[in-house]
């Protein structure tokens, strides 16, 4: 699981890659021709940008004939999304012993 949430922190840290899964998970499966019309970066570039999502597992594809058709896999998220939630946990529960602390104070 922390090799998987490195990857998918390291493929969500380019905000070019970033743009593209967003892009992807907004619009449904793109071709590398629509996504390179789009991301504002040459026809390599967006492969290269997907060859890392891959990795990460945060992109799936499918051959249709001659073009590969790419897609989110937003459940590759959930690496980043419990990471998230511990520490969101952990500063919620600072935030209330903080809290906590005022009120003995006002007392």
């Amino acid at each position: 699981m922390q090799v998987i949430s490195n990857n998918v922190f390291r493929a969500l840290s380019d905000p070019t890659r970033r743009a593209i899964f967003e892009h992807m998970a907004r619009e449904g499966e793109q071709t590398v021709h629509a996504l390179t019309s789009r991301a504002g970066v040459s026809q390599p570039a967006v492969s290269k940008h997907i060859r890392v999502l891959k990795l990460a597992r945060l992109v799936r594809h499918r051959r249709a004939g001659r073009e590969t058709h790419y897609s989110a896999n937003p459940r590759s998220l959930a690496p980043l999304h419990d990471w998230m939630e511990q520490y969101g946990n952990f500063w919620r529960d600072r935030f209330d012993q903080l809290e906590n602390l005022l009120e003995r104070m006002d007392k």
